[in-house]
């Protein structure tokens, strides 16, 4: 395995000078074999070590002398093994910043420059032939990964430009590697896995570097299985998850984000093929009509849509296809169109025509049992007329790959992914969609009232107070420490009221059955008994009984904002609300600010919307006030960017339009992460 590397450079055309070391060997594939990195004859670039863990501070050192600017640590044995290994690990990233030279690792897979030759790894592969390399360049931490998605490339003909798998990160992590990576012309598109991101300033860097420079981030990232756990109190934090602002980043400079391994690399493929459509309606081409149906459910399931063809566009393609088959979106040429004399015409004919129709973005082809000569044939049809395309075109094959070996080889030369399945053919068409990048919005001024507000600490009454200071209106409130002081505040706040436990202690009220809705006066001096019982029976502290007014019923959105501290620019969420909010997890998130109109595309996003729209003959809710209120907070959360925060709503209720939208519950506390107070150190949901 040590002398893989060595047999990689010399089979790729390494052009430099490569000097085995190792002093059990005079030669090795030929080469003079030296004792150590002092005897070579001249000064290196870069310095492979699969020492041990014990002499790779005299690997360093050594490569130092020799001029290394690099050193590539393979061997494991660091931080991944405990704390002893991290403060080897640690000693070794601080030596080697004294001597000026920096480190790929420990405990990774090397990388791969395939314009220079350079096969830096002992990937086992690397040693497979390679495609012909592309526009793709891949850049994970795993070095497991890395080498599965290196082979997984080579069974599709993607030849990855250069790939890098970043192990232990003591120094260069893939952020780094990534923007190097990117600034190569030659790589349009650049794959990532990432097994944490914490530096928000570094991603949204090169996030934008990309945008700049025209070329698509695909990231998968793990981990998110511990972000339930991790998550902060609010409804929103468990939602969205603890990488929420990641993703809303993700989103905002157009990273596409997928959620494993087939999908970053059959994305990555389909965009180095030029498949990216600039809208969701597509055109199927089948030869079987239930292909055809089921390319259409996944399309629908995965938001695209099959497109509408124009008259015109359907009458030139009844005179392509046999009599028997169907002109209409999905297409149905039948397999006979293959064995007549001008298939390839009439295939083309086909091709064109739906190409040219301004409804369709996309052409799907969805093939079932065309097998042997007549599928190459096919195949090279498809590959010669892509190009000629104004749109992408994509193919499924639902056949074995068996019989279809020529065909699919065919694809493969030409860098056209072939897809088994609909489900997975729509998940990546999805992806590819080219969606509207927002602009870069300058700096939000920071509100310093509302930063003070958020930064109080347990005040007491931090979360009303803010929403009353960005406009957000709020039911009037009166805390009730004594019975008899509740039914006095029921008869002021209208005689049927809201009664809720007043605690820091915890977050959500009613999973105690600490809200009590719609209390007449008369019964409020014994709903008070009843709330504090309850409170003690589970051992939480209470500071009051909070006395609401009734808020007439509406359409109850949450709203949560969130800032994470870490330099990734906080989120707004909105989505349908109430108790059942995590139930149905219809949400839409952005990173904050979103302006009105913003919030207002970001409720007709919702599953809910038709709710708020006059869903079947009800009244329209007061949208414009939702938005408003949505608008306020995001803006407001952008006025504490170094902390981490958040600020939830739960429920908004919207009523009719114009009647306004109120805040009814309010929770701000410290957000998503496991070494941070909970939610209630700042308040918790309390008024004033």
């Amino acid at each position: 395995m040590t002398a893989r590397p060595v047999k990689l450079l010399l089979e790729h055309g390494f052009a430099g000078e490569i000097y085995p070391v190792n002093p059990k060997y005079d030669t090795l594939y030929g080469l003079p074999c030296y004792p150590d990195l002092q005897a070579l004859p001249g000064p290196v670039d870069c310095v492979l070590s699969f020492a041990a863990p014990s002499r790779s501070l005299e690997v360093v050192e050594q490569a130092a002398r020799a001029g290394a600017a690099a050193v590539i640590i393979l061997a494991s044995g660091f931080a991944e093994t405990g704390a002893d290994g991290k403060i080897l690990q640690d000693a070794l990233r601080d030596r080697a910043r004294e001597l000026g030279v920096r480190l790929l690792g420990p405990n990774c897979l090397g990388l791969i420059n395939r314009s220079r030759g350079l096969f830096a790894t002992f990937s086992p592969a690397a040693q497979r032939a390679q495609p012909s390399s592309s526009c793709v360049a891949y850049v994970g931490q795993s070095g497991a990964l890395g080498g599965s998605l290196l082979d997984m490339s080579n069974d599709i003909g993607l030849g990855f430009a250069a790939w890098a798998a970043t192990g232990n990160q003591a120094d260069l992590d893939l952020v780094e590697i990534a923007s190097v990576m990117i600034e190569d012309p030659a790589v349009r598109v650049l794959l990532m896995y990432a097994e944490g991101l914490t530096d928000g300033h570094r991603f949204v860097s090169l996030a934008r570097q990309a945008r700049t420079l025209n070329t698509k981030i695909v990231l998968l990232r793990s981990g998110q299985s511990d972000a339930g756990r991790r998550a902060a109190s609010s409804h929103t934090g468990a939602m969205v998850g603890d990488d929420a602002a990641l993703v809303a980043t993700a989103r905002r400079y157009g990273v596409i984000v997928v959620d494993d391994l087939a999908e970053l690399l059959w994305t990555g493929a389909s965009l180095a093929a030029g498949s990216t459509p600039t809208g969701r309606n597509v055109a199927i081409v089948t030869t079987s009509g239930g292909a055809g149906i089921l390319m259409s459910d996944q399309l629908d399931a995965h938001g695209l849509a099959v497109a509408p063809l124009a008259s015109a566009t359907k009458s030139a393609v009844r005179k392509a296809i046999p009599p028997f088959g169907s002109a209409d979106n999905p297409v149905d040429v039948t397999a006979q169109i293959l064995s007549s004399a001008t298939s390839g015409e009439d295939m083309r004919t086909v091709l064109t025509e739906l190409a040219r129709d301004p409804s369709v973005d996309s052409i799907v082809m969805a093939l079932t049992m065309v097998t042997g000569d007549q599928a190459a044939d096919l195949a090279r049809l498809l590959v010669e007329i892509r190009p000629e395309l104004d749109v992408p075109l994509w193919v499924m094959w639902l056949t074995g790959h068996a019989l279809t070996r020529d065909a699919r080889a065919i694809c493969r030369e030409a860098g056209l992914p072939v897809f088994t399945g609909p489900g997975a053919l729509a998940r990546v068409m999805a992806l590819c969609v080219d969606t509207e990048l927002r602009s870069d919005q300058p700096p939000t001024p920071i509100d310093p009232v509302a930063r003070e507000m958020l930064m109080s600490g347990p005040t007491g009454s931090v979360g009303w107070s803010a929403l009353a200071h960005i406009g957000v209106a709020t039911p009037r409130s009166i805390v009730c420490r004594t019975p008899e002081e509740t039914t006095e505040a029921a008869e002021r706040l209208g005689g049927r009221v809201v009664m809720k436990v007043e605690s820091g202690g915890i977050a959500h009220k009613t999973d105690i059955g600490g809200v009590v809705v719609g209390v007449d006066a008369a019964e409020a001096a014994e709903t008070y008994r009843q709330l504090i019982e309850r409170a003690e029976t589970v051992g939480v502290l209470v500071e009051g009984i909070l006395v609401q007014e009734m808020i007439p019923a509406g359409i109850e959105l949450i709203v949560g904002a969130m800032s994470s501290g870490d330099g990734f620019p906080p989120t707004i969420t909105v989505g349908i609300g109430g108790v059942a909010a995590e139930l149905y997890r219809d949400v839409e998130m952005s990173t904050a600010p979103v302006n009105v109109a913003e919030a207002q595309l970001m409720l007709r996003r919702l599953k809910g919307w038709p709710l708020l729209d006059g869903y079947r003959g009800s009244a329209h809710a007061d949208v414009t006030a939702a938005a408003e209120a949505v608008a306020a907070i995001s803006t407001m959360i952008c006025s504490v960017p170094d902390t981490a925060i958040e600020f939830e709503v739960n429920p908004l209720i919207v009523g009719p339009a114009g009647a306004g939208a109120v805040a009814v519950d309010v929770l701000v506390g410290r957000s998503g992460r496991s070494d941070l107070p909970p939610a209630h150190a700042l308040g918790g949901e309390i008024v004033g």
